[in-house]
């Protein structure tokens, strides 16, 4: 049986995590949080050993490895600013690392990781959960070939609360900001599909949303994220908190389905040897790390790539 551990056993991903474990037939030795409000753990493996200090966790980690019960796995759901930490943590104690998104903040951290998995000869395998999504594999299929260009229109509006500020969520320097810890996985996703990036403009960059257009090698995408439920469309509003548009040229592609086992899925291609790699998240990486620093481009009071229902 593949023997688990998990750092951030707290966090919202870790139950995805903990449920993929279980689904390929493995068991979640041992559990890491700095908060102890991990009874979830229950609904899926009682009987793991839980730590809320990091030095306990890897004693405990030494210790299982020097009476023969190494950990295959160390599974990571920590605040986005220590997942490239984490990982070097795993392959150092001989143990390959499955690391939920965004890998790591910037490229250059991609670098040390790489050198780490050459050192160690264990592996660091990442989810783009997006790229095992029927619809997108669908997509891929119809208009990675394609001859001709394609305009696309992405919008995703997930609404959160007033504490997403409050916490390590709402701190640039910890969670990468809007675009990269709310779009990571669609700008993958856009790659994955559509080819290499070859221009990207940021036209809004704020804490609650950002907005640009990415020029990838068969297409044009106008982008637009936001974590304010003030920018759901009217019909929308009260009834649901997320909303979801990609539309390529007239063609609608709809992707809200399906989504309850693609970390199964992930966890499935990860043992099989199918992981994805440090080089195939370096793209998207580098996409959300340019935002960062570059220039806004502005074009009179209203932003012309905001959808038309948000107010400007």
């Amino acid at each position: 049986m593949t023997k688990f551990a998990l750092i951030g056993a707290a966090g919202y991903i870790a139950p995805r995590h903990m449920g993929a474990i279980k689904a390929v037939g493995g068991d979640l030795l041992v559990a890491y949080d700095p908060n102890d409000s991990v009874g979830v753990i229950d609904s899926h493996f009682p009987q793991a050993d839980f730590f809320t200090e990091f030095e306990r966790f890897d004693r405990h980690i030494d210790k299982l490895r020097r009476t023969g019960q190494s950990i295959d796995y160390i599974s990571i759901c920590s605040p986005n600013y220590l997942h490239d930490a984490h990982c070097r943590f795993a392959l150092r104690t001989g143990a390959d690392a499955i690391c939920e998104k965004p890998l790591v903040l910037n490229p250059w951290n991609i670098d040390g990781l790489s050198e780490i998995e050459t050192d160690t000869g264990h592996r660091i395998s990442t989810i783009l959960q997006l790229r095992l999504h029927p619809a997108i594999k669908a997509m891929k299929e119809k208009f990675s070939n394609s001859c001709k260009r394609h305009f696309v229109d992405l919008t995703y509006i997930t609404s959160r609360g007033h504490w997403y500020h409050a916490s390590w969520k709402g701190i640039e320097e910890k969670s990468g900001g809007i675009a990269t810890n709310i779009g990571i996985h669609f700008f993958d996703m856009l790659g994955y599909v559509f080819g290499p990036v070859q221009s990207s403009v940021a036209h809004l960059r704020q804490d609650s949303r950002a907005a640009g257009v990415l020029s990838y090698q068969n297409a044009d995408v106008r982008w637009f994220l936001s974590i304010d439920s003030n920018d759901l469309p009217e019909a929308v509003k009260g009834k649901k908190t997320t909303f979801r548009s990609l539309t390529v040229g007239d063609e609608n592609v709809e992707f809200s389905d399906g989504f309850t086992e693609l970390h199964n899925d992930s966890y499935r291609e990860i043992l099989a040897g199918r992981g994805f790699t440090l080089q195939d998240v370096r793209p998207c990486v580098e996409v959300v790390s340019a935002f960062r620093t570059a220039p806004i481009v502005t074009t009179g009071e209203r932003h012309p790539f905001v959808p038309r229902y948000v107010k400007a």
